[in-house]
This record gives C-alpha cells, structure tokens and sequence, in this order.
C-alpha cells in the first residue's frame, strides 16, 4: 500500500510539472531566483535560510530564494523531472525517488542526525527500545520521516513492526498525548517533546539519533542539474553553509533575523522557540558542515531494504554526493 502512494504521489507531481516554472535570470550579472520547496510551513527551524538570505549570502552568490511552503508540492519529484534546480528533502526521500527511477541527488546535508523521538509518559518506563514491546504507539500516519524513525529505533532492539500497535492518529500527537488518548507518541524532537513540555507535561523522550544513524533533511538536487549548471549547486551549498554557520555561532542573532520571515513568531512564546532552534542545532552540528555521512545513507539503504519500501538497495555512488561540500 505504501509503495503505491509512493508511486501514486510522484505521479501527480509530475504530471502538475508542468505547471511549474524554476527559471529566474540566468545571463552573467543577473539574479538567478530559485523556487525551493520547504516541505513545511515558515518555523523557526528554518532559521540557516533565513540568516543567508537576511545577510545576503544568497544574494552574494546571485541567488534570490523564494520559499515554497505549499504542502501540495512534491518538491523531489520536480527536481527529479527538472522543473526545479533543488529542495529540501530526507535521505529517505532521495532513495524512495531513486528507486522509482527519478535522478535526484541529496547534495547537502543540513541535518547531521535524524530529528525523530518516541515521546511517552514517564510511568511506561520507556527508557529504550525493546520497552516499546507490545505497546500501542500513536503516529502520524504509516509514511514519512516519523513512521522511518520507528521502525529504525524497532529494528535497533531487534523488534519488528508486528511487537507493536501503529495507531495513525494524524498530525495532532501533542493533542493525543495531552488528552491522555495515546501515552505513546512519535514526533520531531524539536517540537512535540518541547511543546508537551511547555504545557507542563513530563515525557521521556528516545532519540532514533541515540541509537542509529540515519540521512536526514538536505539539499536535494538532479544528474541534471549537477551536470549542467555545478556552480549553482556550489553556490547555493556556500550560502546555505555560511548561514548555518551563523547560526550555529548566534541563536539569539537568528532568532531575531527569524522575526522577519516567520509571521506568528512574535506571538508565541520566545522561550519556547528559543528551546526549538537550539534542539535543532543539536540535529545539525558537523565538524564539516553540509558534509553527508556515507554510513547514514548505508544505514538507510538496509532500513528502506528491510521495510521493504525499495525491492533491493539503491546505488548510493550515485545517490548522494560531497563534492558540493564547503
């Protein structure tokens, strides 16, 4: 059923590819504007772009970006058909794409480790993955990163999808877990830990980076795009780095630059984005930022292999690359 989707949703957006133009002014001197798929709406975690274009990173390499935080667009499969030069996707995105014969390349790693935790109530004593035994466990849906993540963590103890209860409860796990409908949750360890948190819950909290490494969100560009036009991938893969850097360097300086990008952020509670954006920074540290760790992508490889999302392993030479690397 899943591969299906899989299949179903790379269709659809490559049949709207048409619709869809990533060309901006490309003559020597011009600003070239690029379109870039964020795959989620403007969040303080998207503080490193922010930073690059507010101190103009960006522009210094002759790059306007324009977010797209449409939840509609298929950013992977436009890049795999050439409409668009790059966007910000998983590793398991890439290999999902590649096994469907879609040429994309992850060619920058903003996230050094996978973001996903199990949330759960304290009384579960929960305190590492062969607990989750015989536990019913609220997520998502059975796709995407979190559903990835679980499964990770399962196999990690040696369990399988069928020593747990998957309930998909949809996008609303701090609800579910608040209201005592689910004890058990999957979420981003940026948000749906903190958030409880904030509302006055204690969770305990398991890390899928605690005890597997996996590829996460990068920047994803094509064959294409890599062979024809390689300094705008070096150009965009400078920025990016030097805006992380910043980041890194100042959460405070991108928490304010954030202000101007992200409507509501001044509403909510500084405090609480401030404890977002430097969890965050925990998932993106490197000692050669941007730099793709080879043994994340062979774990994901096997993972994807396992959960049998991907008859046999992809390429993985072809699949990812450093060369774009500051």
């Amino acid at each position: 059923m899943f591969k299906k989707l899989v299949l179903l949703m790379l269709g659809l957006a490559l049949s709207l590819s048409a619709c869809t133009s990533s060309q901006g002014g490309n003559d020597a001197g011009a600003v070239r504007t690029i379109k870039l798929p964020m795959g989620f709406i403007p969040n303080i975690q998207y503080a490193p772009f922010y930073v690059a274009v507010d101190k103009g990173y960006f522009a210094e390499e002759g790059i306007e970006i324009e977010f797209d935080y449409s939840f509609e667009t298929d950013g992977v499969a436009l890049v795999g058909a050439g409409e668009l030069p790059f966007a910000v996707a998983s590793g398991e995105q890439v290999l999902l794409a590649r096994s469907q014969g879609l040429p994309v390349v992850y060619a920058f790693a903003w996230y050094q480790q996978f973001p996903i935790s199990i949330i759960s109530a304290p009384e579960l004593n929960i305190n590492k993955p062969a607990d989750l035994r015989g536990q019913n466990i609220g997520l998502p849906g059975l796709f995407g990163a979190n559903y990835i993540g679980l499964q990770a963590l399962l196999f990690s103890a040696e369990l399988s999808p069928a020593d747990v209860t998957m309930d998909a409860i949809g996008f609303n796990q701090v609800e579910a877990f608040a209201s005592g409908q689910k004890n058990i949750v999957v979420g981003y360890a940026a948000n749906e830990p903190i958030v409880l948190a904030a509302q006055g819950f204690e969770v305990t909290e398991l890390r899928v980076a605690d005890y597997v490494q996996l590829t996460a969100n990068g920047i994803v560009s094509s064959e294409m795009t890599i062979a024809d036009e390689p300094e705008l991938v070096k150009s965009m893969a400078r920025a990016l780095a030097r805006g992380m850097a910043d980041t890194l360097a100042n959460p405070n300086e991108a928490y304010e630059i954030s202000l101007k990008f992200v409507e509501n952020l001044k509403d909510q509670d500084k405090d609480v984005q401030m404890k977002v954006l430097t969890t965050s920074i925990e998932f993106w540290k490197a000692e050669r930022i941007g730099f793709s760790d080879p043994q994340a992508w062979e774990n994901m490889n096997d993972l994807l292999v396992k959960m049998e999302l991907i008859p046999e392993p992809i390429d993985l030479s072809k699949a990812f690359t450093n060369e774009f690397v500051p």
